[in-house]
C-alpha cells in the first residue's frame, strides 16, 4: 500500500530525512518512533504529498505521489501534527465540510459523519464550535475528519496527543482495529503505544532509520532480554553470583541487592533464545545447593532501554561506557 524508496529531504543545508526506505502493507500498523527533530513528521508529510521530497520515490496504492497525486491522496486519511481545523465551525459542520471535500454527499455524507462521530466519541460536543473544545476533543475531531471517507491508508502524527488516559486507550484500540484491514502509520514518542497498537516499529534518528522490526524483535535487542533474576535466602550475593557464573549459558551476573536475609542477582544468557534453558539450569543449581529460593523472574527486555541505546548521541554513549 505504501512504498518509500531512498527518500531525502533537505531544508537548505540541513538534511532532515536521509535515504529513508520502507514499505507498509494492508493489515499492518507501523509505529514511527524517534526523538524530537528526528524526521518523523517530515517523512509523513512527504508520504501524504503535503511537501515534496528533495529526492526519492513514494508510491501510495500503486500511484506515484508526485506524478499522480489525486488518486494517491484519495486513498489517504491524514491526521496532521497539532490537529488543524476551522475554529468557528461546529464539530458537525466541520465533519460535513470535510466529507463534501472528499466527494461524499447526501445520505452517504450523513452516514459517514455519524460513523466518524461514533468511532471518535464526539456525540457530546457535536454542536459546539471547535474553538470551545478542549485540546483532547479538538484532536479527536481532527481524527474524525481523517477517517470520514473510510480510507485504505491512515497516516497519523501523534494521534493521542492531548488525550486523557481513557481517551488514549480508546484511540489505541481504534487504531488497532482499523489496522486489521488498512495500512496504518502513526508517529509517537510514547513507548507504551508500541505494544498497545503496533505490529511493526521503525525508529528514526537524525533523519535515518536505525531500527525496523516487530516490537518483540526490538525488545530482544535489550541487554535485559532473556535474563533471569533470582532471590535466594541465606546466601551472600558473592556466593550466589559465583555459582550462577559457573553455568555455561551465563555470560554475566549482576548483583541487584543484598541484605543479611537474602540476595538478589540477575544472570544474563548469551542469547534471549536461551532463556528457557537458563531457567532450568538455575532451578537445578538451587536444588543441588539446597538453597531457599524466594523468587525467580525472567526478563522480556525493556523497549525504552533499546530506544535510548539506539538514539542517544554518540558522545553520551561514549561517556557512559
Amino acid at each position: 500500500m505504501i512504498k518509500v524508496e531512498n527518500l531525502i529531504k533537505n531544508f537548505g543545508p540541513k538534511i532532515a530525512v536521509n535515504d529513508v526506505s520502507f514499505s507498509v502493507e494492508r493489515g499492518e500498523v507501523l509505529g514511527f518512533l524517534g526523538p524530537n527533530g528526528a524526521g518523523k513528521s517530515t517523512t509523513m508529510r512527504m508520504v501524504t504529498g503535503f511537501i515534496p521530497p528533495t529526492a526519492g520515490r513514494i508510491s501510495v496504492g500503486g500511484h506515484d505521489i508526485l506524478t499522480n497525486p489525486i488518486p494517491a491522496k484519495r486513498l489517504i486519511g491524514y491526521l496532521p501534527e497539532n490537529a488543524p481545523s476551522y475554529a468557528d465551525m461546529t464539530v458537525q459542520g466541520f465533519l460535513r465540510f470535510t466529507a463534501e471535500m472528499r466527494g461524499i454527499t447526501g445520505d452517504a455524507r450523513k452516514r459517514a459523519v455519524n460513523r466518524a462521530v461514533e468511532l471518535c466519541m464526539l456525540e457530546n460536543v457535536l454542536y459546539q464550535t471547535i474553538d470551545t473544545l478542549s485540546k483532547g476533543y479538538r484532536h479527536r475531531t481532527c481524527l474524525a475528519q481523517s477517517i470520514i471517507h473510510d480510507p485504505d491508508i491512515l497516516i497519523m502524527d501523534e494521534p493521542t496527543d492531548g488525550l486523557d488516559p481513557n481517551q488514549k486507550h480508546e484511540v489505541r484500540n481504534l487504531i488497532k482495529r482499523m489496522g486489521t484491514n488498512k495500512a496504518v502509520i502513526f508517529s509517537t514518542h510514547i513507548l507504551e503505544e508500541v505494544d498497545a497498537a503496533c505490529s511493526r516499529v521503525i525508529i528514526i534518528d537524525r533523519g535515518r532509520i536505525v531500527a525496523n522490526g516487530t516490537p518483540d524483535e526490538l525488545r530482544r535487542r535489550s541487554h535485559l532480554a532473556g535474563a533471569v533474576s533470582v532471590v535466594v535466602s541465606g546466601v551472600t550475593a558473592a556466593e550466589l553470583s559465583e555459582a550462577l557464573s559457573s553455568i555455561d549459558l551465563v555470560v554475566r551476573v549482576d548483583t541487584l541487592s543484598e541484605t543479611p536475609q537474602q540476595s538478589v542477582v540477575r544472570a544474563h544468557p548469551d542469547s534471549p533464545d536461551q532463556k528457557p534453558a537458563l531457567v532450568r539450569a538455575v532451578m537445578e543449581l538451587v536444588s543441588q545447593r539446597h538453597w531457599q529460593l524466594e523468587d525467580l523472574r525472567t526478563e522480556e527486555g525493556h523497549f525504552d532501554e533499546v530506544f535510548r541505546s539506539i538514539t542517544l548521541p554518540d558522545t553520551i554513549k561514549e561517556a557512559r561506557q
